[in-house]
């Protein structure tokens, strides 16, 4: 199934600035403004990417280097991942441990470029975000583990297909599960009380301070295609009702017009949640995610006492 690997990753690739544009126009709407249009994060993006890159003198290979190998990263992931089917079309990648482990290097990809640099506005913004992924990727770990307990198995395609059949004994568990995974999966996708997006001059994104030009129009698109596959997987993975159980053409495309439907629902959601709160000062973050891991915990309890 590699063809169809290759397709819904480059799939997601090209859908990630609609659907950050999309997410962009629903909190202008919800603010009683016009606000910019779908298609402005492409505009940007492709604006980007015609202008000169400048690095500053002390960066070396990783800051130039991980625009690059952040999208790489984050497209492995988009293939491995259950979208259109129930298994993954790459069952070596589609693996729980392995794309938990690819995550972590593009946040480590991440940090790093800000620390190369050798500012210390940057270094302070890489602290920031290496605290929010000691945070939040432990949630993020414990609750698809506790779905990969229920299904016996750490391949992503067995978590979908059990969760599609939702076992009765486990609802409870399961439903712990689901909703912390949702919250990291919303702390991930750089949403507001946790980070504003589009604030650059915040030490949230200080690592993308010293980027201009072509190299910070694909680290905007890599950005935007990390939003989508983490949202992607977490609706794989805990909602995967109308993904196809065979690879035909006309299940396929019911497939993916169910897909783009639960995107556009679920950023509609995030959007609504995201317009609903304030933002939040970052040393209270861990008061609040500690929220998360509890449900997280409670979900592998429930799973020991009900097995």
């Amino acid at each position: 199934m590699w063809p169809l690997a290759i397709v819904q990753a480059l799939l997601l690739l090209a859908l990630a600035p609609l659907m950050a544009g999309i997410s962009r126009v629903a909190r202008a709407r919800m603010h009683s403004r016009v606000g910019p249009g779908i298609g402005q994060e492409y505009r940007d993006i492709f604006k980007l990417l015609k202008r000169q890159t400048i690095a500053p003198e002390a960066s070396g290979l990783v800051f130039r280097s991980m625009p690059f190998l952040l999208i790489g990263c984050l497209l492995i992931i988009a293939s491995a991942l259950p979208v259109l089917t129930l298994a993954s079309p790459l069952p070596a990648l589609g693996d729980l441990i392995t794309v938990i482990y690819l995550f972590a290097v593009g946040r480590f990809l991440f940090i790093i470029a800000g620390l190369d640099t050798g500012s210390t506005f940057t270094g302070i913004g890489a602290s920031r975000e290496a605290v929010l992924g000691v945070l939040v990727e432990p949630i993020l770990l414990l609750g698809l583990w506790v779905a990969a307990l229920i299904a016996g198995s750490t391949n992503l395609g067995n978590i979908s297909l059990t969760v599609a059949h939702w076992p009765l004994a486990s609802t409870l568990p399961l439903l712990l599960a689901l909703l912390a995974c949702a919250f990291a999966t919303f702390i991930e996708m750089g949403k507001l009380p946790f980070d504003m997006a589009e604030a650059e001059q915040e030490l949230q994104e200080g690592p993308l301070t010293e980027y201009s030009g072509a190299a910070l129009g694909i680290v905007k698109w890599g950005m935007s295609l990390k939003q989508l596959v983490v949202l992607q997987m977490f609706l794989g993975l805990f909602i995967p009702f109308g993904q196809a159980s065979s690879a035909t053409p006309v299940a396929l495309l019911i497939a993916l017009l169910l897909c783009l439907l639960k995107l556009l629902v679920a950023i509609v959601l995030v959007a609504l949640i995201e317009n609903s709160v304030a933002r939040l000062r970052f040393l209270k973050t861990s008061r609040t995610t500690w929220a998360g891991f509890g449900l997280a915990f409670l979900a592998l309890v429930s799973w020991l006492v009900a097995g």
